[in-house]
């Protein structure tokens, strides 16, 4: 059992420290944060370097590494800033379905331009009445000679108004029970006629990412626009969860390790009836629950991500990575704000920011709650 990185992992994970240090300015943070607006020129300057789409095969543009790679990346982005890392992890959403399914065409159309900084992408899965349960689509699509008719409404989809294409999973078998067996999925570009989209509104968190309701009016796909096989889009759409997961949970990790830097530093450098406040025992407890839960998300974390480069998926361990880093996430920064106090409250100090972009990391991608039901049918299968 070896638990240390390649040498190849630990430059990689240098360079994206070095990267975000250098890059990632709380002023740039700020500005994007309070214009709720997408960080272009960051996002194209990562993708130069190839931190974008590092798990691309190198033919479209990528440095063809692994979800292990992918996750020190997002760790450390989201570890300098938790907005500016968020959103530049998002900004290739779903793209692995278009690798791991598309056909040679489709990919060399769309992935190169991903991994350059010139695409961004969006998976259309969720919709209004159904949230987390995608075994329904009211979403459908109806085959009509040459080309496919798309009519419905997807809600809360990441990227929403910035992404250049949508991979929209569709009913388009009317008659097959049970209906997740009529799924597929469908490449539709932002400039296809009868789609709109509208932004959800002010959110509480993760304001430089776009997140919209898009709805589909008669639009009108070419019939090569199915992503994979026909009537098996619930199931490329589960295989990138159990992926997507692993990314999820290295956003969270990131933040967790973020906000705690925020915190010891303040602890070193704040004093109290003259004595610095990382000698208070109550603090010390505090920091040293804070550190065990990051090390045991990122032991998870780390694991799932090497077993799927392993070609060892396993839906329950990624469940649990994505699980426990996001509650990590959440409690180690709601820790930071107490332990700065009203400092803490405050925006220049980030640690609230870390807090409000924590906290979607037990919703999207799966909710905690389906999270938990994913660990618990895999516990009953094995039993």
């Amino acid at each position: 059992m070896d638990f240390n990185l390649t040498t190849e992992q630990k430059d990689m994970q240098e360079a994206a420290r070095k990267f975000a240090k250098g890059e990632f300015t709380r002023e740039l943070a700020l500005k994007h944060e309070e214009e709720h607006s997408f960080p272009r020129e960051l996002w194209q300057k990562a993708a130069e370097l190839g931190f974008v789409g590092l798990m691309f095969p190198e033919e479209f543009g990528g440095l063809g590494l692994g979800v292990t790679e992918n996750v020190l990346v997002v760790e450390a982005f989201c570890r300098q800033d938790s907005g500016l890392g968020t959103a530049l992890a998002l900004s290739d959403f779903a793209s692995e379905i278009l690798m791991r399914n598309g056909t040679d065409e489709q990919k060399k159309k769309y992935m190169p331009g991903i991994a350059s900084g010139q695409i961004i992408s969006a998976g259309a899965f969720t919709e209004p009445n159904h949230g987390s349960d995608i075994t329904r689509m009211d979403t459908r699509a109806v085959r009509k000679g040459d080309h496919w008719v798309i009519n419905g409404t997807k809600t809360f989809i990441t990227n929403g108004q910035t992404a250049d294409f949508y991979l929209t999973l569709c009913q388009t078998d009317q008659e097959v029970k049970p209906s997740y067996k009529g799924m597929t999925i469908l490449l539709v570009p932002k400039d296809a006629a009868g789609l709109t989209t509208e932004d959800v509104g002010s959110k509480m968190g993760i304001k430089m990412t776009s997140t919209a309701e898009i709805s589909y009016n008669d639009v009108q796909v070419p019939a090569g626009s199915v992503i994979g096989s026909e009537g098996k889009g619930f199931y490329h759409v589960l295989e990138f969860f159990d992926e997507s997961r692993v990314e999820i949970a290295a956003t969270a990790l990131g933040i967790a390790q973020g906000a705690f830097d925020r915190a010891i530093a303040y602890q070193m450098e704040r004093e109290q009836f003259g004595t610095p406040l990382i000698k208070f025992q109550v603090n010390q407890h505090k920091l040293a629950d804070m550190a065990t839960a990051i090390e045991y998300a990122r032991l998870l974390t780390y694991k799932a991500a090497w077993n799927f480069d392993q070609g060892r998926i396993d839906p329950k361990l990624t469940s649990m990575a994505k699980y426990v880093a996001a509650k990590t996430a959440v409690y180690v920064a709601d820790e930071a704000i107490q332990l700065l106090g009203g400092y803490g409250y405050m925006t220049e100090y980030e640690v609230e920011r870390f807090y409000r972009d924590a906290k979607i990391s037990e919703i999207y991608e799966g909710t905690k709650e389906i999270q938990k039901n994913t660990i618990a049918n895999a516990l009953i299968k094995e039993l």
